[in-house]
């Protein structure tokens, strides 16, 4: 049976994963989490999510006993049937889709049936993950109709009542920053600043005031633009 307060949270080591794995922890009683690798450029991800698993542990002793295992999946074909530029070294730009080249298709749907299936085996009743459908890069599975869509598929597949929940879905980066801070108070941003990762390309040799990153990529952008307008809205408060 799928118990509806334990939760699995896909988390990548980026800003927004670590605010959903905060968020998944001040609410259900049990919290795991899973991971995956599917030959991405930025894998270095993968190092930072287990840095931050285990400072959350350390910082945060309210949170330590409900955090559970960490699943890591090897998905190397996704990379391999991909023509990105999360799985190729080219050039990030936009494509004569209108969408960015750093588009995987498919990659939210099969990370979120690996989960489902694991969640299933561990009785886990909750996906949750960072999709965004308000500060982002405009993939389309990242949108609450997808979501709604893979949350029922997967509930009739497995025939087990899943929830797919989406905690940032309607929140600017700002105000995933401030999410974070209402979670966590400066002790959980100052984690998020220096071990999560959400550059496209893996630079962790760039510091900047909101994290490591080159500082031009779009995810770059995003993180650094919705620091900006938090800071601001924290100068005015």
């Amino acid at each position: 049976m799928l118990e509806p307060t334990h939760a699995l949270v896909l988390f990548s080591g980026g800003q927004d994963s670590t605010a959903c794995l905060a968020w998944a922890l001040s609410r259900f009683a049990r919290v795991e989490t899973i991971g995956f690798d599917y030959g991405q450029r930025h894998r270095v991800e993968l190092t930072q999510r287990l840095i931050l698993l285990d400072a959350l542990r350390g910082q945060f002793p309210q949170w330590a006993d409900k955090l559970g295992d960490d699943h890591v999946l090897d998905l190397p074909v996704l990379g391999q049937i991909s023509d990105t530029s999360l799985t190729r070294q080219t050039e990030i730009a936009l494509a004569e889709t209108g969408l960015p080249t750093t588009f995987v298709p498919g990659r939210n749907l099969i990370f979120l049936t690996f989960a489902a299936a694991l969640a299933y085996r561990r009785g886990l009743g909750v996906l949750v993950g960072g999709m965004c459908e308000t500060d982002f890069s405009g993939y389309p599975d990242c949108r609450r109709a997808t979501l709604d869509a893979v949350e029922q598929s997967l509930s009739l597949g497995m025939d087990a009542p899943f929830q797919v929940s989406t905690p940032l879905m309607y929140l600017t980066k700002a105000q995933t920053w401030a999410l974070a801070h209402q979670l966590g108070g400066q002790g959980l941003v100052d984690l998020t600043v220096e071990h999560s990762h959400t550059c496209y390309h893996g630079d962790r040799t760039h510091r900047h005031d909101w994290g490591y990153g080159c500082g031009t990529c779009p995810a770059c952008d995003l993180r650094a633009a919705g620091w900006a307008a938090w800071q601001a809205e924290q100068a005015q408060s």
